[in-house]
């Protein structure tokens, strides 16, 4: 058996980025994950969420958004490498946990059972896991995946590792990562200090033009093919547009408070702005599914409210901080 830490899904305690009570329970695979890595390694995940200031509206979809590897460096001592597959996955994760590293991999949501309701045993859908602990023995995985900490066995461990190799000649190896934990993570003021450094370094990389004023259009060309979709064409298209920015925007707010807490001034319009804009995008993706089911367009007057609270509170955050 190896493992990071030892941690019991039982009494683990997911953080509060991931409490009862936000506007989107989930964010996106990779970013829900490196949340609850750093909680279960002991660090504060919302120091470095100076990250989700930057998204963008990319043409299609909005900024699938990650935490920097560059700040996970600068605030934990974090260095997150990429590892090169030439062995079996559950090899490769056993060498890395030997050594203390969690091993962030992709896996088939179709086998992780903390997915029951949506994809387990449902759906193959791609999702990073964190792994923390593994035991080839009796065949048991601990890892970290949206919300918390999870742990399958079984016919799951032998589908996700595939130990006796018998995978399909077209099956390409999952993406793999490793952390590397080079010192200790920053604490106190020097947490709070390395992270206003980001929010600095964030503003000076805030897209050229609002991303709301090049997304009201396109959302509304959109709107002549979706209207026509089914319920999966809604879901699919919510999940990189409304949901990506409406989640992402809750976590800004967040960061924005977690500062305030701590001793950061002058944030609380911005902060209060892009709560706005994320419990908009709720609504709207609800009032959307709606129109999709009658077949009536929606008014979009909700995007342009957006495209001022966006520009409020960026230009809140630079006449103080830019």
């Amino acid at each position: 058996m190896h493992q990071v830490i030892a941690l019991d899904p039982g009494t683990y305690r997911r953080h509060a980025l991931h409490g009862p009570d936000r506007i989107w329970a989930e964010t996106n695979c990779y970013t829900d994950v490196v949340i609850e890595l750093l909680h279960g390694l002991g660090c504060e995940p919302s120091a470095a969420l100076a990250f989700t200031l930057g998204v963008d509206f990319e043409g299609d979809e909005w900024t699938f958004f990650k935490f920097r590897d560059a700040d996970l460096e600068q605030l934990y001592g974090w260095e997150v490498e990429e590892l090169a597959p030439w062995r079996p996955l559950l090899e490769h994760v056993e060498e890395q946990l030997r050594q203390g590293r969690p091993v962030l991999v992709e896996m088939d949501s179709f086998y992780l059972p903390d997915t029951q309701g949506t994809a387990y045993r449902l759906a193959h859908v791609k999702s990073t896991v964190a792994v923390n602990r593994v035991d080839r023995d009796a065949r048991r995985m601990g890892y970290f995946h949206n919300q918390g900490y999870h742990e399958l066995g079984g016919e799951d461990f032998d589908a996700v590792f595939q130990p006796t190799q018998q995978v399909h000649e077209r099956m390409l190896p999952p993406y793999i990562e490793y952390v590397k934990r080079r010192r200790e993570p920053l604490r106190g003021p020097d947490l709070r200090e390395a992270s206003l450094g980001l929010l600095r370094r964030q503003l000076g990389r805030l897209p050229d033009r609002n991303p709301f004023e090049s997304f009201g259009p396109r959302f509304e060309a959109d709107l002549a093919w979706l209207m026509q979709g089914d319920m999966e064409t809604f879901h699919t298209y919510a999940f990189v547009t409304w949901r990506q920015f409406g989640a992402c925007y809750e976590l800004a707010h967040s960061y924005l408070d977690w500062l305030g807490g701590q001793g950061v001034p002058g944030l609380d319009d911005a902060s209060r702005a892009l709560r706005e804009i994320s419990e908009s995008s709720k609504a709207f993706q609800f009032q959307l599914a709606r129109a999709m089911a009658r077949k009536r367009a929606p008014s979009l007057e909700v995007i342009a409210r957006m495209a001022e609270c966006w520009g409020a509170a960026m230009d809140s955050l630079r006449a103080r901080y830019g």
